[in-house]
């Protein structure tokens, strides 16, 4: 027994040579990238015709509503199939507002924060209900605003309204104007998404998913924690329900409240990744691409979705961008933590720490230890991502706390 604590004491690194990063590689080369990309994307009006640029507004309406639900969902571990309540909430307000004079693409904010508003009354109604009751819920819930909203003459009733404010505008330049601000909002929920996953509330999403009873054990603020992403999703969605009737100048209950919006903002985070701000980025992509090739086959449309889910759900249960992550140790968007193990008398290179701490040395790790004739192939300190799980610290989702 005691020779096996003294090998485990040998193995364990000491505090100094333990680094925490956030990600892999710099984050500024990411961040470059990112705005280069957002840079390109909003250059594009100059550069393409008004039928790619109405295409990119769906694109970027559904990648913002599918953020919201993985944030909601994938998260916070509420499973709602009710987010399109705020959808048809956030075009209504706009339709309100324009209809009194306002500008509507001034009203965007507007509608954004509106709906964070409404989601707290109905929070506090459906946090009361567990799981699929939550889920249902969330839907009656959309049905009801729709039907509320149907009963007013002024709205359009049940035949809808078209949107007032816009009709002087130039029609390039009222598309230009629609694809930059559905530009602003899909980039805004990716932004949101992302500063809420780094910061202490994303710690306590994580741990709320993974275990609600021992998050609360811990004196997380599990309530609040869930109330405030809920609010979030719900601005989110509301901003991106504001560009749908921007785009399409007019708006109908039965579409704005639709659960196909639903459908569409599930299906793309789970085919993406739930769980990964990538995911829903990667999963609109592969739904439009989808989309856009197999439009002139009717029916065929829809069984190749179902049979891409019905894939991805056997054989990638994390999502397409899951399994590449796993392979590559790609992360655009660090919101985990790495660390890394840097003994002493290596200046260079490290130790991998084993899943519960620290295993034994593999050849490579003891390579890079001592400099040997393998150093130069396994140089670099080895790690552990405690974001999936992996690991050591209790920052990540799913993260060990070693001795």
């Amino acid at each position: 027994m005691s020779g096996i604590l003294g090998r485990l004491a040998d193995r364990a690194p000491s505090p100094e040579s333990v680094r925490v990063t956030r990600s892999r590689r710099p984050v500024r080369w990411l961040l470059l990238a990112q705005v280069a990309v957002l840079l390109a994307l909003a250059y594009l009006p100059y550069a393409t015709d008004a039928s790619l640029m109405d295409t990119l507004i769906n694109v970027f309406i559904l990648l913002a509503i599918a953020s919201m639900w993985n944030l909601l969902a994938g998260y916070g571990g509420l499973v709602s199939v009710g987010q399109q309540a705020f959808v048809g909430l956030g075009a209504y307000i706009v339709l309100v507002l324009s209809q009194a004079g306002w500008n509507p693409f001034a009203t965007v904010p507007i509608a954004a924060i509106g709906c964070a508003v409404i989601a707290l009354p109905i929070s506090w109604l459906t946090f009361r209900l567990r799981g699929g009751y939550f889920a249902i819920a969330t839907w009656v819930v959309a049905d009801a605003c729709q039907l509320i909203v149907s009963h007013f003459p002024s709205l359009g009733g049940g035949t809808g309204a078209a949107l007032p404010g816009l009709d002087g505008m130039d029609p390039l330049s009222l598309t230009a104007y629609t694809y930059w601000a559905a530009l602003a909002v899909a980039a805004g929920c990716v932004a949101v998404t992302y500063l809420v996953l780094r910061s202490r509330l994303g710690l306590v999403l994580t741990a709320v998913r993974d275990d609600e009873t021992g998050a609360r054990s811990v004196g997380a603020r599990v309530t609040l924690a869930k109330r405030i992403v809920y609010l979030v999703s719900a601005a989110g969605c509301g901003a991106a329900g504001s560009m749908l009737i921007i785009s399409q100048l007019n708006v109908q209950p039965a579409s704005a409240f639709s659960v196909s919006w639903a459908a569409q903002m599930i299906f793309v985070t789970v085919i993406g990744g739930i769980g990964s701000i990538e995911g829903p980025i990667l999963g609109t992509i592969v739904f439009f691409a989808l989309q856009q090739t197999l439009a002139d086959y009717g029916a065929w449309y829809l069984i190749v979705l179902g049979l891409v889910a019905i894939v991805i759900a056997l054989w990638a249960p994390r999502g397409i961008w899951g399994a590449l992550a796993s392979r590559l140790h790609v992360r655009l968007f660090p919101v985990g933590y790495w660390l890394w193990t840097e003994p002493a008398t290596a200046g260079r290179g490290g130790r991998r720490l084993g899943r519960r701490g620290a295993g034994p040395a593999t050849h490579a790790d003891e390579a890079r230890a001592s400099g040997g004739p393998d150093a130069t192939a396994a140089r670099g300190p080895a790690e552990q991502d405690v974001s999936t799980g992996v690991g050591l610290g209790a920052a990540g989702a799913g993260g060990r706390i070693a001795p």
